[in-house]
């Protein structure tokens, strides 16, 4: 009865967009983004899975024709061609056409993928150079699958098997060169990008190191004496308790599992938060929820008591995230007290898939699952006095778990190892992770090992400036603390101005992460998301846009001379003029130039003709109010031209008439207001103000007057000028048209 459905509906004229043929349904999410499945016995899946998680009637127009057994359909960015032989879909019975760069193209299941633009990957724990990454949804090839075949259900909170019948489950995004179509396609089927809380766009501090309550304190306080803006705090893990008899462990110790404070060094977690809280910082947490809750846990005794002793008859119970039983009162207590105490949100730092690959019970590995859990506990609601206020938003912060991730960000690239290589190579890979979707991914700044290169932590502190978040994080060792007032003087200096550059841009930031969310763009992304036509977008790898207006193009290598001068070569993008956000000197759009950058500088460029939102420098920047915004303004080329066009031309022509229409008519409006109505002098002037809508001239007149006669003048004719101005133009139009 579908089937007949949907062909009927087809043939005439209606807007189908799903389409049952026998045991293949074929499912128009967007115009640029069709679902392809094969189940026996038409068992097609209609829950969710971690990648697709929406599942609707979606307004698409498309077009279907039947030729026999072949069915054509047709949507304005593809044509897809598909023969019922009964089979599942495969190169010999579906293809596709679509256009790229003017040119017809086509497409089988077998082709691959030449072109790819590449994406994220899961981390780069110990990875000191280059890698291989992922493969990213946009490709010069103009299209890109995802197979979702045999991925798990998503339904109720719980992850289940899929049904063996259900053979296919494949996503074709076809887009040509329309990258922003693709992105947008795949918030269609897996969700858009949330908006984030804004304080986890400003500095953090993270040291994994066994500092004591004093020691943070003293932190902080060194934040705001060197003049250097701090929003969150880490407590690396050393915060709990560390001791424990059982468990699989991680880095040959089962210390890395912990949830009781460790009052030795925090004797008052609650009373510290606090402190910090009244200050507009905000803690978070790091954890390894790998090895559970154990006897040696505070919470133990009531969470086995809930647990019930069907699960722990037989000893401590084992980590099982696929179990909604045992996950809901692990969070519950392993978490409630630290969140009571005012915890903004968890880092989870997931790494022992070794030890638990995949989610008992289920096909899917630990580390996206464990993120949409954590994510999702994170939207619990907030408190005030006792009662709930709201519910907050997501916040999260974990490794990239691959397609659908999207939804809990932010994302962190893992402990990389600090080097130059590695920051070119941050660099790039933070640009293409927005390609996977993962549009909010953060690294440690100056490396998690090594990176002892002042000269080095500088400029990675000055990518950091255009990353998601300006965060450092570094390993446990007397010399790997990176706090940027000991790296000397001039680094410090030069660190310092980075911070506050950074403070001033968070109206700027924070309306990009609104675009990320709106718009499904990488908050960096590459050039030829922006420029998709232009061969120079695909050959800086370098280089980036972040947010709209920002073009970015980090020193990633030493420099040279006592002012460690780097010069390196930079695209700019055409269609306007770019100007450097630390010197204002102009570049010209559509053309390549040598930028000359000292250490005090980084090769940052503002998009000339948009006005740039900024705040005065806090101390808080990402949780101070808005109460001051400062706007400064980049020319356009709209302008610069100005004077060859007056005299040149008709430009003087132009000018002369513009200066006839406006004087004239004033002049003998005013001379025969003024000598046959003898109408009052400042009454006039308000008459002409209000008849020419010219607030200023009203200002001008009321200044000089010290009367409210112009005021008077001007609201009396005001009304019906602006009516008359109105109508008058309506006419012109329908005039000049006709």
């Amino acid at each position: 009865m579908a089937a007949v459905l949907a062909c009927s509906m087809a043939a005439s004229g209606l807007s189908a967009r799903t389409f049952i043929l026998g045991n293949s349904r074929i499912t128009f999410i967007t115009e640029n983004l069709v679902r392809l499945e094969y189940a026996n016995r038409q068992k097609f899946l209609n829950d969710s899975t971690l990648f697709a998680v929406t599942r609707k009637d979606y307004d698409v127009a498309v077009n279907h024709q039947q030729e026999g057994r072949k069915h054509i359909f047709t949507t304005s960015a593809m044509r897809l061609e598909f023969d019922q032989d009964g089979f599942p879909f495969g190169q010999n019975n579906l293809r596709a056409e679509f256009m790229l760069k003017g040119k017809k193209q086509g497409w089988c299941l077998t082709d691959g993928q030449s072109g790819n633009l590449k994406g994220a990957l899961c981390t780069l724990d110990g990875v000191g150079g280059p890698v291989e990454r992922e493969e990213g949804l946009l490709s010069r090839n103009g299209w890109y699958l995802i197979n979702d075949t045999g991925k798990d259900v998503y339904k109720n909170g719980t992850l289940t098997l899929r049904d063996r019948n259900h053979v296919q489950d494949l996503y074709l995004f076809i887009y040509g060169t329309n990258y922003k179509a693709a992105l947008k396609s795949l918030a269609a089927i897996s969700g858009p990008v949330p908006m984030t809380r804004k304080y986890v766009h400003g500095a953090w501090y993270c040291r994994w190191w066994q500092y004591t309550a004093q020691d943070y304190r003293d932190l902080v306080n060194g934040y705001h004496e060197h003049g250097f803006p701090l929003d969150i705090m880490v407590f690396d893990m050393d915060w709990h308790k560390k001791k424990f008899s059982t468990g699989t462990g991680h880095a040959y110790t089962r210390g890395w599992t912990g949830y009781s404070w460790n009052r030795e060094l925090i004797p008052d977690p609650a009373g510290l938060i606090a402190e910090f809280k009244k200050k507009d910082v905000h803690v978070v947490l790091n954890e390894h929820p790998h090895d559970g809750l154990r006897p040696e846990e505070d919470a133990y005794e009531a969470f086995a008591r809930d647990l019930g002793t069907e699960y722990t008859q037989n000893g401590t119970p084992v980590f099982d995230a696929g179990d909604p039983h045992y996950m809901n009162r692990f969070m519950k207590y392993a978490h409630q007290e630290s969140d009571s105490m005012g915890v903004a949100f968890w880092w989870l730092d997931w790494q022992q898939d070794y030890a638990y690959p995949l989610v008992r019970g289920t096909s899917t590995k630990h580390l996206p699952w464990l993120n949409e859990i954590y994510y999702n506990y994170s939207m619990r609601p907030a408190y005030s006095e006792g009662m709930p206020e709201k519910t907050l938003r997501g916040a999260g912060f974990s490794r990239w778990g691959g397609w659908g991730d999207h939804r809990h960000p932010i994302q962190f690239s893992g402990d990389a190892v600090g080097n130059w290589e590695m920051l070119r190579f941050e660099v790039d890979l933070t640009t293409t992770s927005g390609n996977s979707g993962c549009f909010f991914w953060a690294h440690d700044i100056g490396g998690f090992y090594d990176g002892m290169d002042p000269e080095l932590y500088t400029r990675w502190t000055q990518f950091g400036l255009l990353n998601s978040s300006l965060r450092i994080h570094s390993v446990a060792g007397k010399d790997n603390d990176r706090r940027p007032w000991l790296w000397g003087e001039r680094e410090e200096k030069a660190m310092r101005h980075i911070y506050q550059l950074r403070s001033q841009l968070m109206p700027y930031v924070y309306s990009s992460v609104r675009q990320c969310h709106t718009d499904m763009l990488p908050l960096n992304r590459g050039l030829y998301i922006e420029q998709p036509e232009a061969e120079e977008s695909y050959k800086h790898p370098g280089e980036f846009y972040f947010g709209d207006l920002i073009l970015g193009a980090p020193v990633t290598k030493a420099g040279t001379g006592p002012d460690k001068t780097v010069e390196q070569e930079v695209w700019f993008p055409a269609g306007c003029n770019w100007y450097s956000l630390f010197t204002g000197k102009a570049y010209e759009g559509g053309k390549t130039a040598t930028v000359s950058s000292p250490l005090e500088e980084s090769p940052v460029f503002v998009k000339g003709g948009w006005p740039l939102p900024l705040q005065p420098v806090r101390e808080r920047m990402a949780s101070a109010p808005l109460d001051t915004l400062v706007v400064r303004c980049y020319p356009g080329q709209e302008g610069e031209n100005f004077v060859q066009m007056v005299v040149e031309g008709d430009g003087v022509l132009y000018v002369g008439l513009g200066f006839l229409i406006t004087f004239i008519p004033l002049i003998i409006t005013g001379i025969i207001a003024r000598w046959h109505h003898r109408v009052n002098y400042f009454t006039l002037m308000g008459l002409i103000a209000g008849s020419n809508t010219d607030p200023p001239a009203l200002a001008y007149a009321n200044q000089i007057a010290g009367n409210d006669a112009p005021a008077v003048g001007y609201s009396t004719v005001y009304p019906l000028t602006m009516f008359l101005r109105i109508l008058t133009a309506q006419l012109l139009v329908l005039l000049m048209a006709g």
